[in-house]
């Protein structure tokens, strides 16, 4: 997947690390843990250490650090990059899109009003 397609989001996206449990079902679930890079009402990006193939279903859980409970919804891996090694002697890491699919309609209007102050104080990263 090229860069260029990652540019038709439909949502505004904020850089806010915020934590975020990843957990992929299967024969024994994998859990992941790692930061969101940015997010938007429709999805995030994280950075992982292994692939994730695309279309996986997924469980989510974000801590939006805003003292209420994590958001917990489904999600669904839409783009996924590998990152280019800095050492030979270091693991690659990926860049992983996820969608969400089910999010409630209350914790979607409690993440637009965290991603609006974002964007207000300049951690906007485009309507990308």
């Amino acid at each position: 997947m090229t860069w260029e397609g990652l540019n038709r989001r439909k949502f505004p996206r904020a850089n806010f690390p915020c934590l975020i449990k990843i957990i992929r079902s299967g024969e024994a679930e994998d859990v992941i843990l790692t930061h969101t890079e940015n997010v938007s009402i429709g999805g995030t990006c994280v950075i992982i250490k292994k692939s994730c193939e695309l279309f996986t279903s997924v469980a989510v859980e974000i801590d939006l650090m805003d003292a209420g409970e994590p958001v917990r919804c489904q999600g669904k891996v839409v783009w996924s990059v590998r990152r280019k090694a800095l050492e030979d002697n270091k693991p690659s890491f990926y860049d992983l899109g996820l969608e969400f699919v089910d999010i409630q309609p209350d914790d979607c209007v409690r993440l637009g009003k965290i991603i609006e102050q974002l964007v207000r104080s300049g951690h906007e990263t485009g309507w990308k």
